[in-house]
């Protein structure tokens, strides 16, 4: 994830460069025959991704066996890592020369799509019948859709199995528990090892979907219509004040242990180390997490209000379609292939995310490994609510803003309710000044 002054300095690039974007992108919005007419003369596109070597072998695999299949259509890879990634697509873009089709993240999907540089992929051949309607959702941006989800993933609290067992303490009823339930088994977990370890790290604050889950569970959201931070103040304090609680009574890290569990990464935090036996992630991350850890984890369903269902799908990231392409139909051939394609499922399985199409998802899942299979069995078991609105244009910093709000909260420096609405009031004003 990009963070601190890296994030600011893409935010900025993206801001400067699609001030000029919608000068160029005159057929965004464009429902022309020429759009989806598919021509037999040999054309070439780009595609543009970050990722690592894993990612650019296995986009190429895939790129081979569609030109195999659409001999006419070259289709030129483009690639670099997290961090270069929003820079060089800015620069891009502002130079008239964005990629034909873009891997989009759901930070920036708004200020592009507002800014008029990506295609409406309404007016495409894009078949979107194997989604679920609130993954389809997640590439839209005042209504328009500018993305197609590539993979989703769903919020889950993690749970280390092999602790459990070694304490002899049963796993919970997730269909049935609240947190106060979650915070007793905490404190059980805490005590009966002899503080050996501790019974949960932090279950939220340093990431937009434990706010996103926390304003659900309370009726609310985190964004609402017209670039606006609906975000209820008390929902967020709720949060913090319960992780104070559960700090008190020994249920959770201490603040000085989650900030370096936190600083550790996924692969070296207080979960992969095997230090707590609870927290929360995205289904997805528990190939990383066990595999670190070499203990045996199960992934639960967070609690839910009686009748509200808090969760739901995040894309892992998504395919956009320049609105500056020459060849919308060529590019949107690819995405339709990449996104509908058994075959192309079968190459790229889970590298990014697990396929948002239903069908292509059930055809790799027995080839998928056992924790894959298990990240797709928990997904398949939560129902998702709606489809929360895509971060605004100026909010990309969210989580960093939110990490430092945390921080301050747990070491004791601001009270849960008085940070709660200053991180609002600054998360407004950052989209306020961009817009």
């Amino acid at each position: 994830m990009i963070t601190g002054k890296n994030q600011r300095r893409a935010a900025a690039a993206v801001a400067v460069a699609l001030g000029g974007a919608a000068a160029l992108a005159g057929c965004s919005g464009s429902s022309n025959s020429s759009a989806t007419e598919l021509s037999t003369d040999p054309v070439t596109i780009t595609v543009t991704f970050w990722g690592g070597d894993a990612r650019v072998s296995s986009t190429q695999e895939a790129i081979d066996a569609f030109e195999a299949e659409y001999p006419n259509i070259t289709v030129e890879p483009q690639y670099t890592d997290w961090n270069g990634y929003w820079d060089q697509l800015a620069t891009q873009t502002a130079a008239g020369d964005m990629p034909d089709v873009v891997q989009m993240d759901e930070l920036y999907l708004a200020s592009y799509g507002n800014r008029g540089a990506l295609y409406d992929l309404s007016n495409l051949n894009i078949d979107t019948t194997n989604f679920d309607t609130s993954a389809v959702d997640l590439g839209k941006v005042d209504g328009t859709q500018y993305a197609m989800p590539i993979g989703v993933g769903v919020y889950a609290i993690i749970a280390n199995k092999t602790l459990f067992d070694q304490y002899g303490i049963a796993l919970p009823d997730d269909d049935t528990w609240t947190w106060d339930d979650y915070a007793a088994l905490a404190d059980e977990l805490t005590e009966a090892s002899g503080g050996a370890i501790t019974g949960s790290t932090q279950i939220g604050g340093f990431d937009a979907g434990s706010v996103k889950y926390w304003a659900r569970s309370e009726g609310g959201e985190l964004f609402g219509e017209d670039n606006t931070v609906t975000l209820d103040p008390q929902a967020l304090a709720d949060m913090w004040q319960f992780q104070l609680d559960l700090q008190a009574s020994g249920g959770m890290l201490s603040a000085s242990a989650i900030t370096e569990s936190q600083n550790a990464g996924i692969n070296a935090g207080a979960l992969a180390t095997n230090a707590v036996a609870l927290g929360t992630a995205y289904n997805t991350q528990i190939t990383a997490i066990q595999g670190a850890s070499g203990d045996d984890f199960v992934l639960l369903k967070l609690p839910e209000p009686e009748g509200i269902h808090p969760n739901s799908y995040k894309p892992s990231m998504y395919w956009s379609i320049s609105s500056q392409t020459e060849h919308p139909a060529e590019a949107a051939l690819f995405v339709n292939w990449l996104l509908n394609s058994d075959e192309a499922g079968s190459i790229i399985k889970t590298e990014r995310g697990v396929p948002a199409n239903n069908e292509v998802r059930a055809a790799i899942t027995p080839d998928l490994s056992e924790l894959d299979q298990t990240a797709i069995a928990y997904q398949d078991s939560v129902t998702p609510g709606d489809a929360p609105l895509v971060t605004p244009n100026g909010a990309s910093s969210i989580e960093t803003i939110l990490a430092r709000y945390t921080q301050e909260v747990f070491a004791g420096q601001s009270a849960p309710l008085d940070a709660a609405n200053a991180f609002i009031s600054e998360l407004q004003g950052e989209i306020d000044a961009a817009n």
